[in-house]
C-alpha cells in the first residue's frame, strides 16, 4: 500500500499507553489556543457531509455534539505530534469522530449482542465502502473505532486510534487535561453544548452492561463513576 495513504489514514504504530508517550509531562508542546473558527471541518468532502447527516439523524443530540467536540479536541491534540499530525487526513479524522459512537444509538445497542464499538465499527466500514471511501481509509476508521476504548499499558495502536482515545477520554473523563488549551476547552464546549453528556454516556454504559454483561466496556474499571466524576467538564454540563 502507498506510504502516503498509510500516514494520511493514521496507520503509524504508537504506544497504546498514553502515559508512556507523555512521560509524566502535562504536554509535549505547549497547547495552542485554538477555537472552532480556527479549524476547518471538512464538510466540503461529500463523504464527510453524508456521514455528518447520518450521525445527526441516528445519534441523540448529546452524542452528536460529543462526536463534534472529539473532532475539535483531536485536531488540537494533533499539535502535540507535529510530524504525524501534519500528515493525517482531516477527512479520515472527521469520519472516525462522527462514527466512533454510532454503535451506542438506541437501535444499534439493542439490535446486536456485540459490544457497541465493534458493531459500530462494522457499520462504519460498510457505510464508508458504500459511499466510495478507499479500502485503506474505511479500514483505518474501522480499526480506530474498534479500539477507541481499548485503554491499556501494553502494546501499540494506530496513531489515528491513539488520537481518538486521547480526545474521547479528555471529553469523557477529563484525562490528560494539559494537552488542550483552556481557550479551546471553553470554545468547543460553547459551540457544541454538552447538555448533560456525562450522565447520558454513563447511562449508556450501564445499559450496555445490563444488556451485554460480556461487553468490552466492562474492561474499564469503574467506568461510569469516572465519567460522572469528570471535574474538568462539570462546569460545562
Amino acid at each position: 500500500m502507498a506510504s502516503n495513504q498509510e500516514s494520511a489514514n493514521g496507520w503509524t504504530a504508537v504506544p497504546v499507553d498514553a502515559s508512556a508517550i507523555f512521560k509524566g509531562r502535562a504536554y509535549i508542546h505547549p497547547p495552542e489556543a485554538l477555537t472552532v473558527d480556527d479549524v476547518k471541518f471538512p464538510s466540503y468532502n461529500p463523504t464527510v457531509a453524508s456521514i455528518q447527516e447520518h450521525a445527526k439523524t441516528e445519534l441523540p443530540k448529546q452524542t452528536y455534539n460529543h462526536s463534534m467536540r472529539v473532532y475539535y479536541f483531536a485536531t488540537a491534540i494533533l499539535k502535540q505530534f507535529p510530524d504525524y499530525g501534519a500528515k493525517l487526513s482531516p477527512t479520515t479524522l472527521a469520519l472516525t469522530c462522527l462514527l466512533h459512537d454510532i454503535g451506542t444509538s438506541e437501535e444499534n445497542l439493542s439490535s446486536t449482542r456485540m459490544s457497541f464499538e465493534f458493531y459500530g465499527a462494522i457499520q462504519a466500514l460498510n457505510l464508508l465502502r458504500g459511499l466510495g471511501s478507499t479500502a485503506d481509509q474505511a479500514e483505518a476508521v474501522c480499526e480506530a473505532i474498534i479500539r477507541h476504548q481499548d485503554l491499556g499499558t501494553e502494546g501499540t495502536i494506530t496513531f489515528l486510534g491513539q488520537v481518538i482515545q486521547l480526545a474521547t477520554i479528555y471529553d469523557n473523563v477529563g484525562k490528560f487535561e494539559g494537552i488542550i488549551h483552556h481557550t479551546t476547552l471553553e470554545d468547543v464546549n460553547k459551540r457544541f453544548p454538552r447538555e448533560g453528556w456525562l450522565g447520558c454516556f454513563a447511562n449508556t454504559i450501564r445499559e450496555e452492561k445490563r444488556l451485554k454483561p460480556w461487553c468490552h466496556s466492562t474492561h474499564i474499571a469503574n467506568f461510569e463513576a469516572a465519567v460522572q466524576s469528570n471535574q474538568l467538564m462539570k462546569p460545562y454540563e
